[in-house]
């Protein structure tokens, strides 16, 4: 009991907690202003835009699937997928378990809303002359850094290291 309350054991639930609070946290502003508003469509410059679309599918509404038994599955996965990234966590023994634990933060921001919701909340709208990219969320930059960040560091640093 005593090596799972170690400050180092602390220190990385604070880190899932904090990134896990931060999405929350702006979801809640965006539902609430909504809420009061009747709609989001905030214009911040030709390249961001905030507007709620509910996804129900997974990263960047891929396969989205509407209440069906093909949800619950996708949704099953997920569960699935985070105890294997917690598995990694557990036995990562350098710095890429910040990276994972930034994406397990992530995905269970992501995780409470499909299970409080059915629906993740997307607002965050990236576009250039027309082009709109997927809409996301806070989760999602935090699922897509740690991503990006274990890939970089795959090709680059520990195929270095195997060369060696």
């Amino acid at each position: 009991m005593s090596n799972l309350l170690s400050k180092k054991n602390i220190f990385y639930i604070s880190i899932i907690f904090f990134t896990f609070l931060l999405d929350r946290f702006t979801k809640v502003y965006i539902l609430n202003y909504v809420e009061v508003n009747g709609s989001i469509d905030i214009y911040v410059n030709p390249f961001l835009n905030f507007i709620l679309v509910w996804n129900s599918g997974i990263g960047f509404g891929l396969f989205s699937f509407e209440g069906s038994i093909f949800y619950h599955l996708v949704t099953l996965i997920i569960i699935f997928i985070n105890l294997l990234i917690i598995y990694m966590i557990i036995k990562a023994n350098d710095y890429r378990i910040y990276f994972l634990l930034i994406i397990l933060g992530g995905s269970l921001g992501n995780l409470f809303d499909r299970i409080y919701y059915s629906a993740v909340p997307d607002f965050i709208d990236l576009n250039y002359n027309g082009f709109h990219w997927f809409i996301f969320n806070v989760a999602d930059i935090f699922i897509s850094i740690g991503i990006i960040c274990l890939i970089i560091t795959e090709l680059f640093i520990f195929n270095k290291k195997n060369e060696k």
